[in-house]
């Protein structure tokens, strides 16, 4: 199963590979997204430091700049951890038209969201 990227490729009926979000797109799960405002974002990196998949992406200076959609699941930890509200959660469906600012295209990731 080395060739498994994304939880939509496991088999039906099998027992699923150990691996961390890491390794497993596991953004398609996803039926809220993180939006961040630049303008109120402090940059205190508690967002960075409690996200559970790694998704939080930073700039060279370690000013937070976005997600990585391919594996944030939409759990909001961000959201709730950020002292200036800079984070917000929103429906996936709202981004099934729309490009990705920092040019990822995590695929349909909006189609199971009504």
């Amino acid at each position: 199963m080395s060739s498994v990227t994304s939880w939509q490729d496991v088999p039906l009926g099998t027992v699923s590979f150990g691996a961390t979000s890491l390794d497993v797109q596991t953004g398609l799960w996803r039926s809220m997204r993180p939006v961040i405002d630049s303008e109120r974002c402090l940059s205190c990196m508690k967002c960075w430091l409690q996200c559970p998949d790694d998704s939080v992406v930073t700039d060279n200076d370690l000013r937070v700049i976005g997600f990585d959609l391919f594996y944030c699941k939409g759990c909001g930890i961000c959201a709730a951890m950020c002292p200036a509200k800079a984070i917000t959660m929103e429906s996936e469906a709202s981004f099934a038209e729309k490009p990705e600012a920092l040019g990822a295209n995590p695929g349909e990731a909006a189609s199971h969201v009504g």
